[in-house]
């Protein structure tokens, strides 16, 4: 089977292409010169005139902080362009994946959030990709919404890359401890996202939570990526008042995610596996250095 792809040089995109084979599944993902994420009738087009079987969404607008100057941009790629993905999909009965974010939640309490709790985004990015969500689910056809966090790959720019980076030039780091979530790999996301796909739209679709194992703090993941990459850095934990952002940030991002277990039978990934396998591609698990 094919799959269209839009995204490209993205963490879960450059995953997809990787992992597509094992899948029997072939992949034609298209960069921002062949789809335009800006241009939602081109997005649309490029689905009209596909000869897939599965369409997958892994783009998005996901610069939290730049969102919050540029509303539009980051609406029309993160909500128009999706729900006109969606709609040229439905006509022509095509399964339409796309991924969303625990930033649809506001964060309260101490409790795994499930799909059926109430959404309320603190900024303008959260915003956007709920209202992706909201034009997905009216646009009628197949559709399965894959809400993640805290995203990372050997790809990209992402939390354990930027960790190996300061602490190879510092002693020490204070990193935000009161923010609690599940560290997902893209590997793992695309390798649902393709098992998803192999299903073609014969099992029950709409929204989904999927986020690795277990939950756990920034600080004590920014911990275990000095352990495990054999750095002596030291974490400090600090409270999200400590570090101000343009965007407020959820403090609790966990995510139940035991309705995709039910449905698909895979459970939650393990991050920890998913970081040694990251470090390993970087090449630093035997070396201070980052080399990659």
């Amino acid at each position: 089977m094919k799959a269209l792809v839009f995204g490209h040089s993205g963490q879960v995109a450059m995953e997809l292409r990787r992992h597509a084979s094992a899948h029997d599944i072939t992949i034609e993902a298209l960069d921002r010169s062949q789809a335009d994420l800006s241009d939602p009738q081109s997005c649309a087009d490029a689905i009209r005139d596909t000869d897939a079987d599965v369409i997958i969404n892994a783009a998005a607008y996901t610069a939290v902080d730049k969102a919050e100057d540029e509303v539009e941009l980051a609406l029309m790629i993160n909500g128009d362009t999706p729900g006109a993905m969606a709609r040229a999909a439905a006509d022509r009965d095509l399964p339409f994946l796309h991924i969303s974010t625990d930033y649809v939640f506001d964060g309260a309490g101490a409790s795994p959030r499930a799909v059926q709790d109430p959404t309320s985004p603190l900024g303008v990015y959260g915003q956007t990709k709920l209202e992706g969500e909201r034009q997905i689910a009216q646009a009628g056809g197949w559709h399965a919404i894959l809400r993640t966090s805290w995203v990372f790959s050997a790809h990209g720019h992402n939390f354990v890359k930027t960790i190996l980076r300061l602490a190879e030039a510092r002693d020490s780091l204070t990193i935000v401890a009161d923010q609690i979530g599940g560290p997902t790999p893209a590997a793992d996301i695309a390798k649902t996202l393709l098992t998803m796909a192999k299903a073609r739209g014969h099992v029950e679709g709409g929204l989904f939570h999927y986020s690795g194992a277990p939950n756990i703090s920034w600080a004590d993941f920014a911990r275990e990526i000095v352990s495990q990459a054999g750095l002596s850095t030291q974490i400090t934990d600090i409270p999200t008042t400590d570090y101000p952002t343009p965007a407020p940030r959820p403090l609790n991002s966990r995510l139940e995610c035991s309705r995709f277990n039910e449905i698909y039978g895979l459970g939650q990934p393990d991050w920890k596996a998913g970081l040694a396998q990251v470090l390993a591609e970087l090449k630093v698990t035997d070396s201070p250095a980052l080399k990659g």
